[in-house]
């Protein structure tokens, strides 16, 4: 392979986000650069970005200003926005960064390379925004299994249809598209072949998959996926409660490798914000579903994601949402206050509530959650539950017992998605070991290897 240097590929924002910059990664390794955690060694600088929040798109802007310096003292560097902020700014991101070389939209990221060979032929400021129909797809080589030897993200479908007056992803990916199961399991089957155990499928909202084209069901994809050698588990984000079917209920009841977990996002627990919000379903629906999820699989882990503070909701509202989080007793939650999105229906909207306001309701919230939390995990104690080895924990605890003084502290996750930290002097990365649990704490659970299920 040609060596052409070194690349830095910094992502901001959520998981979809980590999957594309592995498949920018893989690109720029067959164009014959090597991946850097160093940026001051880079040859490319890529900050593959999330529009979601302002403050993450504050971050992006910020992290690519620092290379303005660099940039003059060698002109050879490439800077590149990839991702959604470089989508909603289009050309205008030159302005903030006039260093900056490559503006990659999200549905051109199968022009990349293209884009690489005129850069370094001397041309500048490209910006590629277009739409596109088809799905980038890159079959995973080496370099996307340096971070994560055990658990990966694949990217099922792309884009969004439901149009949430909150959300800018239709503006900036597109209308909802879905891959081919063929090519997702393809893509699963070199996973397991390098030793990846968990795999989690990505989408705006994995309930619809295949619908506009007609295809494979999600039901149906799970159960394809279900039937790949060396997967022991399979996790998925993100579902739309509108769009959870009985067969998909059923599928991760039936299918053993489905982990016992989903993250439901309810947003609001007041039905007139959620049809303002144009979220398609009442808080009566949605808790139909947690008791349909229930009675399906008892032991499931829920979590979710609530705004506070939307345009217009009144105190009673919010306290609807209260009355619905301690109604469901959710394992966790990822609860923010709202922020306008420029090109976002909801940024138009009149009567907003005040931003102290905001964040005394949201630090109720979150206070809330934690005691919820707490209990949760104390409920544990004494279970003995499945865990997939994902290391050497990172974390120690000065009160937990250890078998020798030379025993590692181990890390890994229940089917339940609930951090588990264990010794183990034998145990590795990819294993499946039952844990019976000895202690509780916020944000984990601790205890000790009562049998190997599967090394």
């Amino acid at each position: 392979m040609h060596y052409n240097g070194y690349a830095h590929i910094h992502t901001i924002g959520c998981q979809m986000n980590v999957y594309d910059s592995e498949k920018l990664g893989t690109v720029l390794h067959a164009l014959g650069y090597q991946l850097t955690r160093h940026p001051e060694q880079a040859d490319i600088i890529v900050c593959n970005t999330c529009a979601i929040r302002h403050k993450a798109e504050e971050k992006a802007f910020s992290f690519l200003g620092r290379f303005a310096k660099e940039k003059r003292k060698n002109p050879r560097l490439i800077t590149v926005m990839a991702g959604c902020v470089a989508q909603q700014e289009g050309k205008n991101a030159f302005q903030r960064l006039p260093h900056l070389d490559l503006v990659l939209g999200t549905q051109a990221f199968s022009r990349f390379s293209t884009h690489i060979a005129a850069l370094k032929s001397g041309q500048r400021q490209i910006v590629d925004t277009a739409p596109s129909d088809v799905i980038f797809e890159t079959l995973p080589d080496d370099t996307a299994f340096a971070e994560n030897p055990v658990s990966k993200f694949v990217t099922i479908m792309q884009g969004c249809d439901n149009f949430c007056t909150y959300c800018v992803v239709p503006y900036v990916r597109g209308r909802e598209r879905s891959r081919s199961w063929q090519s997702i399991v393809a893509e699963i089957e070199i996973l397991a072949e390098k030793g990846i155990r968990e795999v989690t499928l990505l989408g705006q909202n994995v309930n619809s998959y295949g619908a506009k084209e007609n295809s494979l069901s999600f039901a149906g994809l799970l159960e394809k996926v279900a039937g790949v050698d060396g997967i022991h588990r399979i996790r998925f984000a993100t579902s739309h409660p509108k769009d959870l079917s009985h067969d998909l209920i059923r599928a991760m009841a039936d299918l053993d490798k489905v982990c016992d977990h989903l993250h439901l996002p309810v947003q609001s627990g007041s039905n007139r914000i959620l049809k303002k919000m144009n979220r398609g379903y009442t808080a009566e629906l949605y808790l139909s579903r947690i008791d349909a999820l229930r009675s399906a699989i008892p032991d499931i882990g829920l979590s979710t994601d609530i705004i506070v503070g939307f345009p217009s909701e009144t105190s009673e509202e919010f306290e609807q949402t209260m009355a619905l989080v301690k109604q469901v007793g959710f394992d966790s939650i990822f609860a923010f206050a709202y922020s306008d999105r420029s090109s976002a229906p909801a940024a138009k909207f009149s009567d907003p509530v005040d931003d102290t306001e905001k964040m005394a309701r949201l630090n109720r919230l979150l206070t809330f959650q934690d005691t919820m939390t707490q209990k949760k995990n104390e409920q544990m104690t004494g279970r003995v539950v499945q865990v997939l080895v994902e290391g050497v924990s990172l974390k120690q605890h000065d009160g937990f017992v250890k078998t020798t003084p030379h025993t590692r502290q181990m890390t890994g996750r229940s089917e339940a998605n609930k951090i588990v930290h264990f010794p183990s002097d034998t145990l590795a990365a990819g294993d499946l070991v039952e844990i019976k649990i000895l202690n509780a704490y916020p944000h984990s659970l601790w205890g000790t290897a009562s049998g190997t299920v599967m090394p």
